[in-house]
């Protein structure tokens, strides 16, 4: 069991959870997860609420393969005035910041976030270990072998899964030494590996808990499923639930999905089976 210390309220992780997943941009790679107005962002908020998210991780630039970047004010612009409104809405609710700015993640929190989820764990600003070391929120240090623009740009690895976990070994010291209390850990599936490398990554994802880090898996739709399967980023439902009960079933405690309700009853069911 893992206690995450949110700005003084405790986020217990006694079983699996579910972070639902809220994109304020016009170019995320499921146009099912991109909500842009006021009445959309709420109404997409109660429903994943209501189907169990514990999180609500609120991002404001896509990090898609070769999505464009946008500058620190404008995804300010774009993130802050939607956590202000879901946390005048739903006071209690925990909300993650899924920025690489040190600056977006500072305003985030004071607008209400309660978490920052990194893709670049730091890389990609240099003051994004301190600031959230500062904040005194816990920090989500994502696996990305080079940036969004060049992440899918041929990566290699000679074993996957030892390289990514010798990072997870150097970077979680990095961020302890860095003053940040509670870390959790993403692989990364899709960010500068190859469908067969993500499937390496899930089928030895157990190899993971020797870190002793709350585990995120963020499977959701993405092109491993869809290319693999021959189908398309909409109908990847089915698929994403089967990877995320692998996921489960080797270790995650969070689940990162665009799809609340299926991924809670893949939980439900899974304790079913397991007798709790």
């Amino acid at each position: 069991m893992y206690t995450l210390n949110c700005k003084g309220r405790l986020l217990v992780l006694e079983k699996p959870i579910v972070m639902g997943i809220l994109n304020i941009t016009p170019d995320s790679f499921y146009t099912g997860s991109r909500v842009e107005t006021e009445t959309t962002i709420l109404q997409k908020a109660v429903q994943m609420l209501d189907e169990g998210a514990a999180i609500l991780d609120i991002g404001g630039q896509s990090t898609r393969p070769g999505s464009n970047r946008i500058s620190a004010d404008e995804e300010s612009e774009r993130v802050l005035p939607a956590i202000q409104l879901i946390k005048q809405q739903f006071p209690h609710c925990f909300i993650s910041i899924d920025t690489y700015h040190a600056s977006v993640a500072k305003q985030a929190v004071k607008a209400g976030a309660d978490i920052i989820n990194d893709i670049s764990a730091g890389a990609m600003d240099e003051a994004m270990l301190a600031t959230a070391a500062s904040l005194q929120v816990p920090y989500i240090a994502m696996h990305m072998k080079g940036t969004p623009d060049t992440m899918q740009n041929n990566p290699s690895y000679e074993n996957v899964t030892r390289e990514v976990l010798d990072y997870f070994i150097k970077k979680t010291e990095e961020c302890k030494a860095a003053g940040i209390k509670d870390v959790i850990i993403d692989p990364g599936f899709g960010f500068g590996k190859t469908i067969s490398q993500n499937f390496q990554l899930l089928r030895q994802l157990e190899a993971f808990q020797i870190l002793s880090y709350p585990l995120l898996a963020g499977l959701s739709r993405k092109s491993t499923i869809y290319k693999t399967l021959n189908i398309s980023a909409t109908e990847a439902l089915n698929g994403t639930t089967v990877l995320n009960t692998i996921a489960l079933q080797k270790g995650a405690v969070i689940l990162r999905v665009h799809d609340v309700k299926e991924a809670i009853e893949t939980i439900k069911l899974l304790d079913a089976v397991s007798g709790k």
